[in-house]
């Protein structure tokens, strides 16, 4: 069974509530704890782009009573084409000032997956000094199984707080002022990383390398679910895809016990420093969380994750066309390209602008026409086949 988080037992005030070390709640103690006034719950629900889910329509048709709703993409840098970039400390609180956040406030965070973006905003928090921050253990699929109220608002004062957070900060990068800052920030600049600590560290290895995908996207064999965006991975990084973290029944964070294992089942030791990473920094914070609970509350995120890395012309990555260049030099496969021998031999141009006709070192001209009957079009037998071949 996973741990459910700190129980419902624990009494709650600004200065003695849940214990920071332990980085999520339970259900249980939420739902005592939900009326005490220095106590702040956000629904910070985001989805992949593939899941076509609308967050802040789902928010107003089902929330936990009061929660706020915190726009993952609103409150975002708006300098970087980078999706959901962390924000300058001066936009962060602009942003959760218009919410109403404090800092004396105690603050859960919960979405509609179980622990999914809730994670990157509770480390969004603790990025900009905030460490009375925990995720709701299981979210709101959790909070409904156990039976607890939700309520509905197609519209109120939470709506408008969203909206106005959002426009706070789009002021802020501007140049505008904003009044009534109640929120202060202190940047904790050790749990972010850069492309160029990323770059540091693959020589360094000053710390472990995990990556937060699916196997699959990790490995360049499924596509990225951004187009334009190439499969594979940084160079020295491994694999630890973030539903690893959880109870596969209850989707609530596993003891920590379990957790431990499941990072040395990736050879990772949590005795030794790491950092995290993922498509743009989401799931990687899921990695952070499970960290946390094992004690390691020092882990970095690089913010623009596997999404920069992957668009930055020239760094090395693995995966994907690095079994083709494996192959150059191992030779496992034969390696036929069915382009006209004139685009092989390069005496040909490509048919697509900026594109060098050429071949590949070691693959052979099988031109596609050559598979067909002149006449009719249609697939040779396979004597005839073989014998093109």
């Amino acid at each position: 069974m996973a741990s459910t988080g700190v129980e419902a037992k624990a009494c709650y005030s600004t200065s003695s509530g849940p214990p920071t070390n332990e980085p999520v709640v339970s259900v249980d103690w939420l739902h005592s704890n939900l009326r005490e006034p220095d106590l702040k719950v956000l629904d910070a629900s985001w989805y992949m782009p593939d899941e076509q889910r609308n967050p802040i329509q789902e928010y107003q048709v089902a929330h936990i009573p009061s929660a706020l709703f915190f726009d993952l993409d609103g409150i975002s840098d708006r300098t970087t084409s980078l999706p959901h970039m962390l924000p300058s400390e001066e936009a962060f609180a602009a942003g959760c000032s218009a919410l109403g956040i404090e800092n004396k406030d105690g603050v859960v965070v919960y979405d509609g997956k179980g622990i999914f973006s809730a994670a990157r905003v509770w480390w969004m928090f603790r990025v900009f000094g905030h460490e009375k921050v925990w995720v709701l253990d299981g979210g709101l699929p959790r909070w409904r199984a156990s039976g607890y109220d939700v309520e509905s608002s197609a519209s109120g004062d939470a709506i408008l707080k969203a909206s106005a957070a959002s426009e706070a900060i789009e002021k802020i990068y501007q140049g505008q002022t904003v009044s009534q800052v109640t929120f202060k920030t202190k940047f904790q600049p050790h749990l972010v990383w850069t492309l160029d600590q990323v770059k540091n560290n693959m020589e360094e290895q000053t710390h472990q390398h995990i990556d937060a995908r699916s196997k699959a996207r990790f490995d360049g064999t499924a596509p990225e679910p951004r187009k334009g965006i190439r499969s594979g991975h940084i160079p020295g990084s491994k694999c630890v895809p973030f539903p690893q973290m959880f109870d596969s029944s209850s989707h609530t964070l596993l003891p920590a016990e379990e957790l431990k294992k499941r990072f040395e089942q990736e050879d990772i030791s949590v005795d030794k420093p790491i950092m995290a990473s993922c498509g743009t920094g989401v799931t990687a914070c899921i990695l952070a969380l499970g960290l946390h609970r094992l004690g390691k509350t020092e882990v970095p995120v690089y913010d623009g994750s596997w999404t920069e890395w992957a668009t930055e012309p020239d760094l090395p990555m693995e995966g994907e066309g690095w079994y083709l260049l494996n192959n150059i030099k191992d030779q496992t496969n034969q390696h036929i390209d069915a382009r006209s021998k004139a685009r092989f031999d390069g005496t040909a141009p490509e048919p697509r602008k900026g594109i060098r006709s050429g071949h590949i070192p070691g693959s052979k001209c099988v031109p596609f026409p050559q598979m067909l009957d002149s006449s009719s079009h249609t697939l040779l037998p396979t004597e005839d086949a073989e014998e093109m071949i």
